[in-house]
């Protein structure tokens, strides 16, 4: 069942081409990483071409998260714990980016996208605590450029074999993650310091 609609899915994607890969991310039925490799692999049969799966590819997965953010915004947790199934979204998911999203503060929207069960729903406590959508935006987009060129170039290069692409990510995706701490890591330094020298003046 399962299988079948992802197959019914992407062949919508592949009927549609680069707007196909922007509506597949923007519903998020499947996991971002296939959507954009099977971009990657309709890059290697030249049914469209790198750079437009790429910009497709970002405005689709700045999009959905925009939609996730309002979903915070304006349906908050109680919402999201009800019908966030259907956007790959669980209880879970939620209560880490929410612990994530308290400890580190904004800056946290950027990181996250590179981590592991965060990512998919750091968007919600964004949206709770209504953090100005331009800087939510802007950070998304960020994060989401690279993402994207990775995963769509990985699946151009494994063309027919692109349903193997959590195996060829793997090696390449724990270098995403310690580069991203590392970046979270930085921010929060900079936020502490900033925070006592404030402090200081004050006194």
């Amino acid at each position: 069942m399962i299988h079948q609609i992802v197959s019914s899915l992407l062949n919508w994607v592949q009927q549609l081409g680069e707007w196909g890969i922007m509506l597949g991310l923007m519903i998020e039925v499947i996991p971002s990483e296939i959507v954009l490799a099977y971009g990657g692999f309709l890059v290697s049969t030249q049914q469209i071409n790198f750079i437009e799966a790429v910009i497709f590819g970002v405005i689709g997965g700045v999009l959905a998260q925009l939609f996730v953010y309002w979903i915070g915004r304006y349906g908050g947790r109680p919402f999201l714990e009800r019908f966030g199934k259907y956007i790959l979204i669980n209880k879970h998911h939620i209560d880490k980016s929410e612990e994530w999203f308290q400890k580190y503060g904004a800056g946290v929207i950027f990181s996250a996208r590179f981590v592991p069960v965060v990512r998919h729903a750091i968007s919600i406590p964004a949206g709770i605590a209504r953090m100005p959508v331009w800087r939510f935006t802007v950070l998304t987009t960020l994060a989401v450029i690279p993402w994207t060129i990775f995963f769509v170039y990985l699946g151009f290069v494994l063309g027919d074999k692109w349903e193997t692409i959590n195996e060829a990510a793997a090696p390449y995706v724990k270098p995403f993650i310690l580069v991203a701490l590392a970046i979270l890591i930085v921010y929060v330094v900079i936020k502490y310091t900033k925070s006592r020298k404030k402090a200081g003046k004050r006194k």
